[in-house]
């Protein structure tokens, strides 16, 4: 009874859920595609949701929790952090915050 029990479990572990939030303005709908391959890669049964959002976004949530926020940052996140995150959920982890952003590329003056 213990071996179903552990298989239960793995299995919910195995089912992390990612949200990825974009904004279609600023055309961050290729952003979004290429971060949900790069976590497939890591983490195969992730499921990922990208979706349409609020201007300038580009907020990642994993099981209910926001882990990065461009609308606070203003930069896209470090994929391979997000990549790491996931990863570490799908294994049991609890998420976690990121801090790691890309180069931010846009000059005010």
């Amino acid at each position: 009874m213990a071996n179903l029990v552990e298989t239960s479990e793995q299995n919910l572990v195995r089912n992390t859920k990612v949200e990825i939030e974009f904004c279609k303005v600023c055309d961050y709908g290729g952003h979004c595609l290429v971060l949900a391959e790069e976590i497939k890669k890591k983490s195969p049964n992730a499921t990922i949701f990208c979706k349409k959002g609020r201007q300038g976004a580009f907020e990642v949530v994993v099981n209910d929790k926001l882990i990065y926020s461009k609308l606070q940052t203003m930069a896209l996140p470090n994929y391979e952090e997000v990549v790491e995150v996931v990863n570490d959920v799908s294994k049991g982890a609890e998420p976690r915050e990121i801090k790691g952003q890309q180069p931010i590329n846009c000059a005010i003056s």
